[in-house]
């Protein structure tokens, strides 16, 4: 079995290890535009020894931001100011992705420290969208998308997805988990629609399906593409890990190299048993049924958790979150632990530790 600090190859793309840094929203963006709080926070992680940084959940049209202060990649101003970040991550040896997203009825928010939720149109908000018009707990009420503005979604992922290869990032992360606009309408909780969108395993997941080629046709050859994926809604009747191991076994088909798993975000309340590693299990089963491969993220903080996961083959890459916003060069100090041979950046390397034998 494979070891945390060993390289994986997906398509084209070989990352020099298997810790890698998960997708965080910074909500430091204006106008969709990444700023100096994107070039100092992703620098550091990019010095820190990640095999992957994916940049925050991106939107693909202006009313796709979770917040009036998310990133977008709609035109060429958000281009521009994202080369100089993936360049500086490239010199550290670090690839970088970014996660195409659509925020849906989950959208239109201000910062989370704001003394409010919703964002008025003179803060800039807007009107949210959904697969049905079915309001998520404490947000305003989504109006339904009409097939013909699904259509220009597809479209639209698929744009921003070409424009992330113009940015010169290494691989692109489709979101479709934690309860945003591609997973509403995987959820029979969020998609009560009659139509082609709708209904049965076969119309719910028709849309995510359609992204999925609209990426593929507008990227190059073996770019790799991983979609991040809620493995179960943790509530009854909802998506489920059964249903997750057979959508990961079609988006496979289409040209999917890896399945990030997740898990909740459609239910406000949902009953989850959060602890360490908690949601390795769904990604294990996907590997294992699929014969894809996975990620797992979720409440995994030691270096040693991380590569227990790895060498015992639960999954192929492990995602941090918390564990680098506290520590952006957390890899480094868990190569250390692990004695993995590991190169610091010459002007840090006075901090790596001394050994103690």
């Amino acid at each position: 079995m494979p070891n945390l600090f060993d390289p994986i190859t997906l398509g084209n793309v070989t990352f020099a290890n298997r810790l890698w840094i998960s997708p965080m929203c910074q909500y430091q963006a204006v106008n969709g535009v990444v700023g100096e709080w994107h070039h100092a926070h992703i620098g550091a992680l990019a010095t820190g020894g990640a095999g992957a940084i994916v940049m925050e959940a991106t939107g693909v049209v202006p009313e796709g931001r979770i917040s009036i202060a998310c990133p977008g990649l709609w035109n060429q101003e958000q281009v521009e100011a994202l080369k100089p970040i993936v360049a500086f991550a490239h010199s550290q040896g670090v690839k970088m992705g970014i996660q195409l997203a659509h925020a849906g009825r989950k959208a239109s928010t201000m910062q989370p420290w704001a003394d409010h939720k919703i964002a008025t149109e003179e803060e800039g908000g807007w009107e949210a969208v959904s697969a049905s018009p079915l309001t998520f707990h404490g947000l305003s009420q989504p109006r339904e998308l009409t097939v013909d503005e699904i259509g220009e979604l597809v479209a639209a992922f698929g744009q921003a997805a070409a424009r992330a290869v113009s940015a010169g990032f290494d691989f692109v992360e489709l979101h479709a988990a934690h309860g945003y606009l591609m997973h509403q309408f995987l959820s029979p909780l969020s998609n009560l629609r009659s139509d082609s969108y709708g209904g049965d395993f076969a119309g719910r997941t028709r849309f995510i399906k359609e992204v999925v080629g609209s990426i593929r046709a507008n990227v190059p050859a073996g770019f790799p593409l991983t979609v991040r994926i809620s493995a179960t809604d943790w509530a009854e009747n909802g998506w489920d890990i059964e249903q997750s191991v057979a959508l990961a076994k079609e988006l496979k088909a289409l040209g999917v190299d890896l399945i990030d798993v997740s898990s909740g975000g459609t239910v406000h309340d949902a009953k989850i048993p959060i602890g360490p590693a908690y949601q390795t299990p769904f990604a294990e089963r996907i590997k294992n049924e699929v014969g894809i491969a996975v990620s797992t993220v979720g409440y995994i903080e030691t270096p040693q958790l991380a590569q227990s996961i790895v060498a015992e083959g639960k999954a192929d890459v492990v995602m941090i979150a918390r564990a680098a916003l506290r520590n952006p060069r957390f890899p480094l100090l868990a190569a250390t632990e692990l004695e993995a041979n590991v190169t610091w950046p010459k002007p840090i390397a006075l901090g790596k530790p001394r050994p103690t034998k």
